[in-house]
């Protein structure tokens, strides 16, 4: 006698069939997939609402080390690339599907519900469209964030270069001082002068110098500026 060899596709619709007999797998889908669905729109408007919160309940066993991290080590990225720190309701951006899955995967992983979501960008992202280097955080308590999710493109290299002038004012003092500089040795001489002699130099120098320490005071104000670390978590907009 020879015996049939087992189609394990025939075996498993066996399988099926005798299970369907006590339960409608269709149902049972739709009601996996309109619940999966509830929960991805609940998220959605605790991004778009931003509940507010001071502490989430996290399973200790289940956290990854490298995603934790404090408020000091935040506000040190955001000072040093004039980036700011606000919650997700702020945020005009495009928040991606993934970004949406990875929260819906860590809640049911920690059995809880996030709230207090906070968005580390660049100020624009909090006004208009652009597609910067978001990073998605949620509240541990403590001064304490849990990073979720990345999405859109890197910085640019020289950003934190860029953004140095503005940290402080003593950076940007000294940055007008350089370009003045910079900018009085490129002038010849003798378009003011036929001496060549240092005091010149210093004159012009001088001037330049006031006339960008001007500039710059007038923009500051004309534009509501400020400087990296009074912005870092403010949601005012002229900053």
């Amino acid at each position: 006698m020879i015996l049939e060899k087992t189609n394990l596709k025939k075996v498993l619709n066996q399988v099926k069939t005798k299970d369907l007999e006590h339960i409608d797998i269709l149902e049972q889908i739709k009601h996996i997939f309109e619940t999966d669905q509830s929960h991805k729109d609940r998220i959605e408007q605790d991004l778009l609402n931003g509940r507010p919160t001071t502490e989430n309940q996290f399973n200790i066993d289940l956290l990854a080390a490298e995603n934790i991290y404090h408020i000091d080590h935040i506000r040190k990225i955001c000072t040093d690339y004039r980036l700011r720190f606000l919650d997700s309701k702020y945020f005009k951006g495009d928040i991606p599907k993934e970004a949406i899955s990875e929260i819906q995967r860590l809640e049911k992983e920690h059995g809880t519900v996030f709230t207090g979501y906070k968005i580390v960008a660049p100020s624009k992202l909090f006004k208009l469209k652009d597609k910067d280097d978001p990073l998605l955080f949620v509240s541990m308590g403590n001064d304490y964030f849990y990073f979720i999710h990345k999405w859109g493109n890197d910085l640019h290299p020289l950003r934190k270069a860029l953004m140095w002038p503005f940290k402080n004012i003593v950076n940007l003092a000294l940055t007008v001082f350089v370009l003045s500089y910079l900018l009085t040795l490129l002038i010849p001489m003798g378009l003011f002068t036929k001496t060549t002699t240092g005091y010149e130099f210093i004159l012009l120098f001088l001037f330049i110098f006031k006339m960008s320490v001007g500039i710059v005071v007038f923009y500051i104000f004309a534009k509501g500026k400020n400087f990296n670390h009074a912005i870092w978590n403010s949601r005012y907009f002229n900053y």
